[in-house]
């Protein structure tokens, strides 16, 4: 089973008002009522001087007659630098906290093929 954490991220004007207030934090109600899933294995970075842009998608690794199945783009989500490096701070802290319950992920196939007795999987 999946165990959700919620990991504070602040808004500047948010982190402003709660350092008048003497540090104290702003919990944001967050209504998921409509929220859509989407499963991804392939992403696309790319961005302007002011936003980056992630694109998600679905890469079957299916050879056909005329070469590669292209990869399947479905999802974009376009981030300010700012709102990116909070998301990477999140994303690493997470990582860091699977890592330390069930080992090193190995993002190089070749090396996970190489050590089959490792618990990582793709």
């Amino acid at each position: 089973m999946a165990e959700e954490t919620n990991i504070p991220l602040s808004h500047p004007e948010a982190a402003q008002a709660a350092a008048a207030q003497g540090n104290q934090q702003v919990q944001v109600p967050i209504d998921a009522a409509s929220m859509e899933t989407a499963y991804s294995n392939f992403f696309r970075v790319t961005g302007t001087t002011e936003e980056l842009v992630l694109d998600f998608g679905l890469h079957t690794q299916m050879i056909t007659p005329t070469g590669p199945e292209p990869v399947k783009l479905t999802q974009r989500v376009v981030l300010s630098f700012y709102t990116a490096k909070r998301l990477l701070n999140a994303l690493q802290w997470a990582i860091s906290r699977h890592e330390n319950n069930f080992g090193v992920l190995e993002t190089d196939p070749q090396k996970r093929l190489r050590n089959p007795g490792s618990r990582n999987m793709l």
